[in-house]
């Protein structure tokens, strides 16, 4: 059975940072691309970010391309999203899942909450 359980979210101030983490279990994740996700209040689950099955290739929303990193450490089957200069707009609950995601997979997310 296929599990993500993401973590690393908390309240930040807006100009702050925060390190997601998301361990997989379950399925071989070393051959499958992995993203971020977030849902807002209101608002449909959107993209954030993707990357490759070796880490060679990542891709990243407009909005916040430049202030986060996505990474992953196939040996410990976890991939990371280090976010850096949080905005409120950011404020959402982040999830992982594979790329192109599937639906049977979100996990319970972590919330991020970017406020003064």
């Amino acid at each position: 059975q296929v599990q993500f359980v993401e973590s690393g979210g908390g309240l930040v101030q807006p100009g702050g940072s925060l390190r997601l983490s998301c361990a997989a279990s379950g399925m071989t994740f070393g051959i499958y691309a992995m993203g971020w996700y977030r849902q807002a209040p209101g608002n449909q689950r959107e993209f954030v970010s993707s990357i490759s099955w070796s880490g060679g290739m990542t891709n990243y929303a407009d909005s916040v391309k430049g202030r986060f990193t996505i990474s992953r450490d196939n040996a410990e089957n976890t991939v990371y999203l280090q976010m850096n200069s949080l905005k409120p707009e950011d404020t959402a609950v982040y999830y992982c899942n594979r790329v192109p995601s599937v639906p049977n997979y979100w996990g319970q997310g972590t919330q991020v909450t970017v406020s003064s």
